[in-house]
């Protein structure tokens, strides 16, 4: 499996690249935006780390502009910033996974395999489940032609269900991705922002889209599609 690694400092890109070989891996990599782009554009890799903090740009803009270019390999992006407008700037920019600083190369080396396992797959700029769609970039969400007007934190909410359809997320998965890492309340508070999400999206249109999943979470999909086959 070849992996992209953009990382500006030589001692971690160093340690990233070795410790990554001793796992397997094939490893290219770059120490700056431009230098990332080029060997994206040249090679195909099977991921990227991505770090945000480059010398010549950022790495939002960077898998933006690798998106935008048609790249669909799984990016994980690495940052020292903790906090959710950041981790949601990724997301936006096409990011598959989000992994703070300082961290355990066994947590790194799980996250690409789960990314392997997913594979690739385009992102597209407005996120569809059945009839309930969301634009990421104008925070717009609609439910057919009827548009839905939602916090910030339930847009976040739903923006991470609407990009992992159909998957069971658990209450700690989505703590770890809509709220802030110093979040310490009870992580029940999930339960009652999928209620008010429910009480915009479902409810006023006779719909059950965003359902519970015993023992594991919450899960959103398409209500009206018919059920797989077994």
């Amino acid at each position: 499996m070849r992996v992209l690694v953009v990382e500006d400092d030589p001692k971690v890109r160093g340690l990233l690249r070795r410790g990554l070989e001793q796992q397997s891996f094939a490893v290219a990599v770059a120490a700056d935006g431009a230098e990332a782009l080029w060997r994206a554009q040249e090679s195909s890799f099977d991921a990227i780390v991505l770090d945000v903090m480059l010398p010549d740009t950022d790495g939002f803009t960077v898998c933006d502009q690798l998106r935008v270019g048609g790249g669909w390999a799984p990016i994980l992006m690495l940052t020292a910033l903790d906090d959710v407008q950041h981790r949601v700037r990724g997301l936006n920019a096409g990011a598959d996974d989000y992994l703070v600083k300082p961290f355990d190369l066994t947590e790194l080396v799980a996250r690409l395999h789960a990314l392997f396992r997913r594979g690739r797959a385009p992102r597209p700029a407005t996120l569809q489940v059945g009839d309930l769609s969301l634009d990421p970039a104008e925070r717009v969400v609609r439910r057919g032609q009827h548009m839905i007007e939602l916090t910030a934190r339930e847009f976040s909410l739903l923006e991470y269900f609407m990009r992992h359809p159909s998957e069971s997320l658990s209450r700690t998965r989505l703590v770890q991705h809509v709220w802030d890492d110093a979040f310490d309340g009870d992580p029940h508070v999930v339960s009652v922002y999928v209620s008010y999400l429910r009480d915009k999206i479902d409810r006023p249109f006779g719909r059950s889209s965003l359902q519970t999943v015993r023992g594991a979470g919450y899960r959103l999909r398409d209500d009206l599609a018919a059920p797989p086959a077994d």
